[in-house]
């Protein structure tokens, strides 16, 4: 999978996988859910043999044996086994047997649909299981069923969709083995093959981006790697090419339309202001005003009923208040600090501090929104407050997205993290011990939801807090910017 994702990842996990970078809050919770909906996963076999192994003991190098005694043991159902024919070897999740060395093999995924790369995975697997002498019949996919609401105790039946992938897994077998083989010609070689992100496959390009930094750190600030909505192809091209930077790149190459931009504003050292628009969206803003935002935790399981996988559920907000254009600034704020549903509390509190007039000023109003109109379905009472809220909500982004104000250095994105440091320089989420939405949501499910770090908890508090305020700052410093702007 590896492989497929960029041959040269592969290679570097076999030869230099100190290259590689440490995993970051937003993949560990990936990885933690796909443990955590496996595990209540594996209660649809209630009666199934566990195979398994423990990181950093030997238990891995025996699995292959202990397998092969569970298979011909009176066991019906395996998980986490291990298989190996040749070089190539696998753990499957499930194994069923349906006959003599006839068996259904099942995949479990964290995700709420089934994705190409499950696919392929389970091609590897039928694969490496056909080539040791086993005949495998059917091929599944166990996902999240993305409409399955808690009520109680977690019924795993409802929680999980079972889709039959045989035929499609069946078309990929031919161009799997393939696929290995060139593989296994990349983990014998002593040289790595090209590092370039023209050849990302399965992956987000910006995973293999966070690789290729390392490998290759481009010195010029404004290289074509940081071209807005890159892709393998584009880059391909631009590399054939020979265009190291963005404002080398010719009027010859299909760009879409923030590109353009994005390489206009470059090329020009010029900021694009569009004072007449940024005035008449200004003109909208009421008093008194409020930046406000959420910060929110989602979990694979469902943690509180009414709430669906992964939904994010606010536990924080930051709102900073002014009555009047020369009014003095104040700042309110909630983070829910105990093991239960924070949702009540933190909207009797919301519903204080925020009252029912004025404009309210967020960053990506689908967000804001999306987590208001939860809660009002979530608690009816609330519902009305939640709708005359979103009315009064007014996305700050605007400006940034619709591409009124475009700096060179927000690199074609406008996003809060390249805007603010952009524009504003006497703040920064740098000398923040918590300085992305990813880690402040995982601080706060695990010191609060897990119950861990409770010698840290006054400081991650702390932390916590003083990170989403920065998010509501740097709000305020934009709008007084956008003011400036257009006075």
């Amino acid at each position: 999978m590896l492989f497929l994702r960029h041959p040269a990842w592969l290679w570097l996990k076999k030869h230099d996988k100190a290259k590689l970078p440490i995993i970051n809050d937003g993949l560990q919770a990936i990885f933690d859910d796909g443990k955590l909906f496996e595990e209540y996963a594996n209660k649809l076999f209630p009666d199934a043999v566990k195979v398994g192994f423990n990181l950093g003991d030997s238990s891995y190098l025996t699995m292959p044996q202990r397998t092969m005694q569970t298979i011909n043991s009176d066991a019906q159902t395996m998980l986490q086994g291990r298989i190996e024919a040749g070089e190539i070897t696998c753990i499957f999740d499930v194994l069923q047997k349906t006959g003599d060395q006839m068996f259904d093999l099942f995949e479990i995924k964290s995700s709420t649909e089934v994705k190409e790369d499950h696919i392929l995975d389970l091609a590897f697997q039928t694969v490496v299981l056909e080539n040791a002498g086993f005949k495998v019949r059917r091929m599944y996919v166990i996902y999240v069923n993305k409409d399955y609401k808690r009520k109680g105790e977690i019924d795993i039946h409802k929680m999980t969709t079972q889709s039959d992938v045989t035929e499609r897994v069946r078309f990929n077998i031919e161009n799997t083995r393939e696929e290995i083989e060139k593989a296994l010609a990349i983990i014998e070689s002593s040289t790595p093959p090209d590092f370039s992100p023209r050849h990302v496959g399965l992956s987000a390009l910006s995973e293999w981006m966070a690789i290729y930094e390392i490998l290759k750190p481009q010195v010029e600030k404004y290289n074509i790697y940081k071209l807005a909505r890159l892709n393998p192809k584009l880059i391909g091209e631009l590399e054939d090419l020979r265009v190291r930077l963005i404002a080398d790149i010719p009027n010859s190459v299909d760009l879409n339309s923030k590109q353009q931009i994005q390489v206009k504003v470059t090329k020009e050292d010029k900021r694009i202001i569009d004072k007449e628009e940024i005035r008449e969206f200004l003109s909208q803003i009421k008093y008194p005003l409020y930046f406000f935002d959420y910060e929110t935790f989602g979990s694979v399981i469902p943690p509180f009923d009414n709430t669906c996988s992964y939904q994010q559920v606010p536990f924080q907000y930051s709102l900073y208040m002014m009555d009047n254009p020369q009014g003095k600034l104040i700042h309110k704020e909630f983070l829910h600090r105990t093991n239960s549903n924070p949702c009540i509390p933190l909207l009797e509190q919301l519903k204080n501090d925020i009252g029912d007039k004025g404009t309210v000023l967020v960053w990506f109003e689908p967000f804001e929104k999306g987590r208001n109109t939860e809660l009002g379905e979530m608690f009816p009472e609330y519902a009305q407050f939640m709708k005359d809220l979103n009315a009064r909500i007014i996305d700050l982004m605007i400006p940034f997205s619709n591409n009124w104000f475009v700096d060179k250095d927000f690199f074609g994105s406008a996003s809060l993290k390249k805007v603010f440091p952009a524009l504003i320089t006497e703040y920064s989420y740098k000398n923040l011990a918590i300085q992305e939405g990813g880690t402040a949501s995982r601080t706060w499910k695990e010191l609060i939801f897990d119950g861990k770090h409770q010698n840290k908890k006054d400081e991650l508090i702390k932390d916590m807090l003083e990170y989403c305020k920065m998010d509501t700052l740097a709000m305020v410093q934009l709008f007084k910017f956008l003011q400036a702007e257009i006075s």
